[in-house]
C-alpha cells in the first residue's frame, strides 16, 4: 500500500517538477528588478550625465539665438538675445530631472535582463566605459554643433514650404456660397 502510495505521490509530483524547471529562467534571463536599473544609472553617472548634456546642448542652443537675433534684429527687441537665453536657461534648470530618470527605470526593466545590466555594469565599469562617460557630453556637443546648421537649413525650408502649401491652400479654397436668403412675399 505505501508503494502504491509513493507512486502515486511520484506520479503526481513528477510533472509538476518537470513544469517548474521548464519555467524557471536562468537567473541571467530572470528580469532586471528596480534596484537593477538603478545600480546601473548610478554606474553611468546619469544624473551627472544629464547636467553635462544640459550644458554641451546648452552652447548650440545659444548660438542659434544669436544667429536668429542677428538675423532677425531689425524686428526684435534689443534684448531678445539675452532674454531667450535667460528663458532657456531658467526652462532647462526647472525640469524634474530626478523624476524623469525614475520613470526611465520600467523601460529599462522592459527592454533589460538582469544579465543585460550586469553586463552594462561590468562594461561601464571598465576604464573604456568610464572614458565613454567622460567624453560623452563633448561628443554630444560637438555633434550637434555640426547638426545644428542642417537642422536649421532644415526648418527653414520646412518652413518655407510650409508657407507656400498654406498661401496655395488659400489661393484654392473657395468658400461654399452663402445660401441667398429667400424673399418674404406678403
Amino acid at each position: 500500500m505505501r508503494r502504491i502510495l509513493l507512486a502515486a505521490v511520484l506520479g503526481f509530483c513528477m510533472p509538476l517538477l518537470a513544469f517548474a524547471q521548464q519555467t524557471a529562467q536562468p537567473a541571467s534571463d530572470a528580469p532586471a528588478t528596480k534596484e537593477d536599473i538603478q545600480k546601473y544609472l548610478d554606474v553611468m553617472h546619469s544624473r551627472e550625465m544629464m547636467a553635462k548634456m544640459i550644458d554641451a546642448m546648452s552652447a548650440p542652443i545659444h548660438k542659434m539665438f544669436h544667429e536668429q537675433f542677428l538675423k532677425d534684429k531689425d524686428k526684435l527687441p534689443p534684448d531678445f538675445e539675452e532674454r531667450t537665453a535667460k528663458m532657456f536657461d531658467d526652462s532647462m534648470k526647472s525640469f524634474p530631472w530626478d523624476e524623469m530618470l525614475e520613470s526611465m527605470v520600467p523601460v529599462y526593466q522592459k527592454h533589460f535582463t538582469k544579465g543585460d545590466v550586469n553586463a552594462l555594469i561590468a562594461f561601464y565599469s571598465t576604464p573604456t566605459g568610464q572614458k565613454l562617460l567622460r567624453d560623452m557630453p563633448a561628443i554630444m556637443q560637438e555633434a550637434m554643433e555640426r547638426m545644428m546648421p542642417l537642422m536649421q537649413k532644415q526648418m527653414d525650408s520646412m518652413n518655407a514650404r510650409m508657407k507656400q502649401e498654406v498661401a496655395q491652400m488659400m489661393k484654392d479654397y473657395k468658400p461654399a456660397s452663402k445660401p441667398k436668403s429667400e424673399e418674404i412675399k406678403n
